[in-house]
């Protein structure tokens, strides 16, 4: 059995998005997917699966082990989800129900696409997460109180419970740390190594060395090039392939310490709690204007509750946060979520939106344009609703709308996690080009510790107070 696209197209009304394309998937023989974002990377997966949002539509001939896909009727069509092809989205947050706990929607997969007794489906679940590396006391939790990283583990588990042997995952490992990537890298290489058929999209480079067998890479919805892994990560063709492939955060220059001028954000002996539950104790961080700091640690630690707590959107544990000057007045501080389509309004248009805030707060709309062009994006995006975009293109426009309001702090979470490495480069450099000009302090939160380094210079690392405080 082998997954067969022929002649793929994707549209947007009469804009083309992708395609044509030819993409041949063989059992046992992972195929990854490279590309920048926009690319069309998740679009083939939607195609695949018909699943396409509303206002794009697919030509083209898709065949499952011989079977057509595309001209089955929704029905049937459905029928095999989960069965015999399953997606793992590349939003977590939009694959799980916010209102089940997360081992009940793994156990439900289990009983009823699977057909296993709930008590077994129970148990399987529970298995299943602790396999992820979820400690015991989030099993039970809610996704939205769960971090990015943590909330991908469960879709995964989900979407891979029933035992289908064609798995298309969409950005599978965005947001997790190097260990918990390769946990992850593992389970996807497990279902080649038992036959099954795996395309997996992904911007990490990383990945895809690790996954091995072929590799296309995309760009602006064509096949730059396509074959062995080893001979298209090793030697590029393309310029694009090697800048790709070039643009790891390891090669990134080092910016040195900067602290910034008068400090505009402080923490002294920060603890910071979810949940009634301590994650870390012990913190002191400053940053001054014009200055970047990087709080870096695995997924799960509390990187994202440590900037809700600067921001003041929960309250310390023990200690304080200080928030001076500039950072006092309204507006001054901005957070960049982690989880873009929750930022968005899901129903208008993202025009409509950057409009809204416009007139609401009187500002530039030149700037908009600006902004939008600075950061690699397609004015044509606006007249979409935020569903139509990809998560990296969301992401951007996100940016965009926190720059607009030229905020004095900036709390970037996992600003990049949803980006290619030439984009991840490309924005990281627009946010370092516009927080000077401003003088903003930017305070940047990722799981990827040498970009921590490149980038900020200082880096409070959270795995690390976490042992100390374990030895104490």
């Amino acid at each position: 059995m082998s997954l067969d696209v022929k002649d793929l197209v994707v549209m947007a009304g009469k804009t083309q998005l992708l395609g044509p394309l030819d993409v041949a998937v063989e059992p046992g023989e992972p195929l990854s997917i490279l590309g920048e974002t926009g690319a069309g990377k998740s679009l083939l997966a939607q195609a695949v699966m018909g699943t396409l949002p509303a206002g794009l539509s697919a030509s083209g001939r898709i065949t499952l082990g011989g079977r057509r896909l595309d001209d089955l009727p929704a029905s049937e069509r459905e029928a095999l989800w989960g069965r015999h092809v399953a997606i793992l989205p590349q939003e977590p947050w939009r694959a799980l129900d916010p209102l089940m706990r997360g081992n009940e929607q793994v156990a439900e997969s289990h009983a009823v696409v699977a057909g296993r007794p709930w008590d077994e489906a129970r148990r399987r679940a529970e298995g299943d997460l602790s396999g992820l590396g979820l400690p015991g006391a989030s099993h039970d939790a809610y996704p939205g109180v769960l971090s990015g990283g943590m909330a991908q583990r469960v879709a995964f588990a989900a979407a891979t419970a029933a035992g289908a042997t064609t798995l298309l995952a969409d950005e599978p490992t965005k947001g997790l740390d190097d260990a918990r990537r390769d946990d992850v890298v593992r389970l996807l290489r497990d279902v080649a190594e038992k036959g099954g058929i795996l395309l997996c999209i992904t911007h990490d480079v990383a990945v895809a060395r690790a996954l091995g067998g072929r590799v296309m890479i995309l760009r602006q919805g064509e096949v730059v090039e396509c074959g062995a892994c080893e001979t298209v990560l090793t030697a590029p063709q393309s310029a694009y392939g090697r800048a790709l492939v070039e643009a790891d955060p390891a090669n990134w220059p080092s910016h040195g310490t900067m602290p910034g001028q008068s400090p505009v954000l402080v923490a002294e002996n920060l603890s910071i709690a979810r949940g009634g539950r301590t994650l870390v104790s012990g913190i002191d961080l400053s940053v001054g204007t014009g200055g970047r700091l990087a709080i870096a640690g695995p997924s799960g630690l509390g990187k994202s509750t440590l900037l809700d707590t600067l921001a003041g959107l929960i309250p310390p544990a023990r200690g304080r946060v200080e928030r001076r000057g500039e950072a006092r007045k309204p507006l001054a501080l901005q957070k960049l979520y982690q989880d873009p389509p929750s930022a968005f309004a899901p129903r208008v248009t993202l025009k409509t939106g950057f409009q809204d805030l416009v007139r609401r707060h009187r500002l530039d709309a030149a700037r908009m344009s600006m902004l939008i062009e600075r950061l690699g994006l397609s004015p044509a995006l606006l007249e979409r609703k935020p569903s139509a975009v990809s998560g990296g293109e969301l992401q951007r426009l996100a940016l965009a709308r926190v720059l607009m309001l030229n905020p004095s702090v900036i709390l970037a979470d996992e600003p990049t996690s949803r980006l290619d490495p030439v984009t991840q480069r490309s924005v990281m450099e627009v946010i370092g080009e516009i927080h000077h000009e401003a003088e903003a302090a930017v305070i940047l939160v990722t799981h990827n510790l040498t970009l921590a380094k490149r980038w900020a210079g200082t880096v409070v690392n959270l795995a690390t107070l976490a042992a100390a405080k374990s030895a104490a």
